[in-house]
This record gives structure tokens, C-alpha cells and sequence, in this order.
């Protein structure tokens, strides 16, 4: 199945940003729950011990939230460990939500472009269920500059281009309806827009099966990789494991030593 680069409404600046908040709140809240970066956990602590970072700069943050989990997780191994969180539409209630859980987490109210990171923002680039947004050309510009910069950087997707993943996602809108009570913080107009005015549920459905068929294969991201200036400057990791029933696919580019 070919990659096809569909619309999300997520992405859109027409979208209203609570409904687009409502939504990454959703994501987060699952990844959380499930643990669904379990499978990636020693890959990361063992970059980040290898590469002497004791920060993540997490682009495309979303909710933030999804990382709570990680964050515990990756503290056993990498104890001093900080994260930054930052995005392109920057969802504050929750990050604030997010950094009141976490004392080690902290976050950037300013927009903040992944294809071009401010050289005052420093630290192990990290991206979860959110490379599949760019396009080739915005996803090569992402590698660029973090090889540019000297920047680490690891991608990490929870789905992929498959028969599996659409099927799971086109279970999601009940996914919602019976997670919207438990997410926080809680809004009351997370409630309207997900049961009488079922808004959220159908966006999400939508998102999620564009997001599926959006997702760039292992053999896809090797080849943006080997369009990448310097890319011999870094050592390259790509592949997929295992996550439940699901799969995580990632990429990770860690300079040489």
C-alpha cells in the first residue's frame, strides 16, 4: 500500500484549537495508559546514556501527557533526566496539566517548528505519533536540522501502513466514548463535543485512519535518510517492534562519537 498524504484536521489552522485539543488529550491519555512506548524504552534510555543527554526536546508535543509514563520510566535509567515540551500549536491547559504531574518536565509556550528548532532550544530531539503529519520534504527538513545542528533526534510512530491499523483505527471513536470521562484535566466542553455533539469521536476517526495510511514504512524513512547532507556524520537505527497488539516503528540518528 503506497503512502498517501490525506488531510488531518489536527493540522488544520482553520481548526478550532479546543476540538484540536480535545484530541491530543485523547492520544495522550491512551499512550499513557496502554504503555505504548514500553517497546522503546531501553532504546532511548541507552541513546540517551550513549550520547551523555539528560534532556529531551520533544517536538510536536501535542497533549504532552503521552509522556508521563516514558518520563517515569526512563528516570530509572537516566535519573537527571529533563523534558522540554513544544509545539506547532502549543496546547498549554495541558501542558500545564502535564508539568504539574512531572517536576522534571517543562514546556515552551511559543509555537515552535520541528523543520527549523531554535538554536536555543538544545537537547535529545524526540517525536511521538507526530512525523506522520510532514510531508517528504517537511520530513526530510526535520533530519536536516537535527543533523545540522548536531542534534540527536528519535522518531517514534504507534502505528503503521496496514490492513491491522486501519481496523484499529476505525475502533477508535468507541475508544473515545468510553475514555472522555477519565481524561484530564477535566472540561466540561470535552463532554458536550464528545456525546450529544459528537464532534471529537468523528474527527479522531478521521485523523486516525489518515494518520495510518500517512505513516512512512522502515524502508520509506531509510530512504529519507539517505537523501540527508552530513547523514555519515550520524549513526542511523530504523525499524519496528512489537506493542500489544500493535506495532512501534522508529527511527533514531545519534552523531557519531
Amino acid at each position: 500500500m503506497g503512502r498517501i498524504h490525506l488531510f488531518e484536521f489536527e493540522d488544520q489552522k482553520w481548526f478550532p484549537s479546543f476540538l484540536r485539543n480535545y484530541g491530543t488529550d485523547f492520544l495522550q491519555f491512551l499512550a499513557n495508559k496502554t504503555k505504548m512506548y514500553k517497546p522503546v524504552v531501553p532504546i532511548l534510555s541507552n541513546a540517551l546514556k550513549n550520547t551523555g543527554f539528560n534532556k529531551i526536546l520533544d517536538l510536536g508535543s501535542g497533549g504532552g501527557g503521552g509522556l508521563l509514563w516514558l518520563n517515569s520510566e526512563l528516570q530509572k535509567e537516566v535519573p537527571e533526566l529533563r523534558i522540554q515540551l513544544t509545539d506547532y500549536f502549543p496546547n498549554i491547559s495541558a501542558f500545564e496539566y502535564t508539568k504539574c504531574q512531572a517536576e522534571n518536565i517543562e514546556y515552551t509556550s511559543e509555537p515552535v517548528d520541528a523543520r527549523n528548532v531554535p538554536a536555543t532550544l538544545k537537547g535529545f530531539r524526540t517525536q511521538f505519533l507526530s512525523f506522520h503529519h510532514f510531508n517528504r520534504e517537511d520530513a526530510t527538513s526535520i533530519l536536516q536540522n537535527a543533523v545540522d545542528s548536531n542534534s540527536p533526534i528519535a522518531i517514534v510512530e504507534g502505528q503503521e501502513r496496514s490492513i491491522p491499523s486501519l481496523i484499529g483505527m476505525f475502533f477508535s471513536p468507541l475508544t473515545v466514548l468510553f475514555t472522555t470521562p477519565f481524561i484530564k484535566p477535566f472540561k466540561i466542553g470535552r463532554l458536550i463535543f464528545t456525546y450529544p455533539i459528537p464532534i471529537v469521536p468523528l474527527f479522531v476517526l478521521w485523523d486516525g485512519v489518515v494518520s495510518a495510511l500517512r505513516t512512512y514504512s522502515v524502508n520509506e524513512m531509510n530512504q529519507l535518510v539517505q537523501t540527508l547532507d552530513g547523514k555519515e556524520r550520524f549513526d542511523w537505527e530504523i525499524d519496528k517492534v512489537k506493542s500489544g497488539p500493535g506495532v512501534i516503528l522508529y527511527l533514531m540518528g545519534t552523531p557519531k562519537n
